[in-house]
Order: structure tokens, then sequence, then C-alpha cells
């Protein structure tokens, strides 16, 4: 499923959108390049959690925890090397619990990410109509998943993102 946002507002209403739809145990796995929107978008998907805290990308720890209908787990892993360096510290038991996590800078450590993964690529377009605020954002998961999330993201976008 592909998205066209053409500001932050709409990516957080994306976000917020995919929160509603998580369930405990849920894994995003998130890959752009540095300012494509990425934490942006976790915003949202707190949002989507009933989290009152708006998280901040959580470069220099690593993760941040925010308690809502489910918790969240917010990973950044721009300074992590691979898997190992992330497992060493113990992130298996937040990745692989009941909360949801939301992996920035995912593409470090893809082998480690089950197969009920959602993968969600966020691009900067080539300037095309004048807005630097737009992006493109790739969504794929579970076939099951991606139906139910595709139903109600189209109910509840404008016309324009889809």
């Amino acid at each position: 499923m592909e998205i066209r946002v053409t500001d932050a507002e709409e990516t957080i209403k994306l976000g917020e959108i995919i929160g509603k739809s998580l369930e405990p145990g849920s894994i995003i796995a998130l890959r752009g390049d540095l300012g494509a929107g990425k934490t942006v978008l976790v915003k949202g998907i707190a949002r989507g959690l009933d989290i009152e805290d708006e998280p901040v990308s959580p470069t220099f720890v690593i993760m941040n925890a925010y308690e809502g209908r489910i918790p969240l787990y917010h990973f950044d892993l721009y300074r992590v090397s691979g898997a190992d360096e992330l497992m060493g510290i113990g992130a298996d038991e937040f990745l692989y619990g009941g909360g949801v996590s939301a992996v920035e800078w995912a593409e470090r450590v893809e082998e480690i990410f089950p197969e009920y993964t959602i993968y969600i690529d966020i691009k900067i377009p080539e300037p095309d109509d004048g807005s630097e605020n737009t992006r493109e954002i790739k969504i794929e998961g579970k076939k099951e998943w991606v139906s139910s999330f595709r139903s109600t993201a189209e109910q509840a976008l404008p016309a324009s993102t889809r």
C-alpha cells in the first residue's frame, strides 16, 4: 500500500490510524533517510495508542518507553552497529514483549524481525510540486493487517493521500 502525504499533520494522522490498528506484540520497522519523517509518524502512532506524551527521537538512549492503551517502545537504531549490539543490551525483552515496538533505522537489524512485522518506508520524493513536506509512504505487512488497515485509512484520510 502506498500513500502520499503533503505535510507533517497528514503524516501524524496516518500514524494515528496505524496506532489504532495495532495489537500487543506489533512491530513497526521504519525505514527512510534522515529527516524523512519517521519520528513524526511515531508521534501519530503514539496518539493512536492513547499515549499522552509526545515521543521524541531516542537517538542517544536507543529506546524510549511510553504508557498508553498498549505500551510503545520507540527505538532509534541510528547509532547501533547491528543486531548483536541491539540484542546485547536486552532489546529483545521489549521487541518481542506485549507492547508495540516502533523501530527507526530498522534496516540495520532486519534479520531479527519476525514475519508479522509491518514495514514502513518513507521517501522524500524529487521536488515536483514545490512542496518540501511531501512524503511517499509504502506500507507492507501481513495481508490481513494491510487489508484491514487500507479499509480504515481510506475512510479516514483525504482522497488526495491515496
